[in-house]
C-alpha cells in the first residue's frame, strides 16, 4: 500500500471511517525536511498495510486543516485513532519511531 494522499474533501471521511489508526503528515512541496521524510512514510505505509493507514496532507492546499490542528511547522505527523488525534510528532522522524507511534495507537 502507498501513502494516501488526502485534501479538504477526503481528510475528516479517511480519518473517521478507518478502524485502523490513521497517521497523517502534514507537509508542503517547499519543505526540504518534508522531501526527507517522504521515503520513510513510503516504505512505512508498505509495511503497516492490514495495520495502520498512512496519509499526507498538503497544507498549502488545505491550510484550513492545517490551522484546525494547529500546525506551526512542517513537517508535523499526527496519529489519529477513531477520528481522534492521540500522538503528534514534529519534525523528521525516523521510520521505528513512525511505527512504534502506530503501534500504541492499536
Amino acid at each position: 500500500m502507498k501513502t494516501v494522499t488526502l485534501n479538504q474533501q477526503t481528510f475528516d471521511s479517511t480519518i473517521t471511517a478507518n478502524t485502523l489508526p490513521v497517521l497523517v503528515d502534514f507537509w508542503a512541496e517547499w519543505c526540504g525536511p518534508c522531501k526527507m521524510l517522504a521515503p520513510v512514510l513510503d516504505e512505512l505505509a508498505t509495511g503497516q498495510e492490514g495495520k495502520a493507514v498512512v496519509a499526507k496532507l498538503n497544507i498549502d492546499e488545505a491550510p484550513e486543516l492545517a490551522a484546525r490542528f494547529g500546525i506551526t511547522a512542517i513537517p508535523t505527523l499526527i496519529v489519529f485513532k477513531n477520528g481522534q488525534p492521540v500522538k503528534t510528532l514534529r519534525g523528521v522522524q525516523s521510520k521505528s519511531t513512525l511505527a512504534a507511534s502506530l503501534a500504541a495507537a492499536v
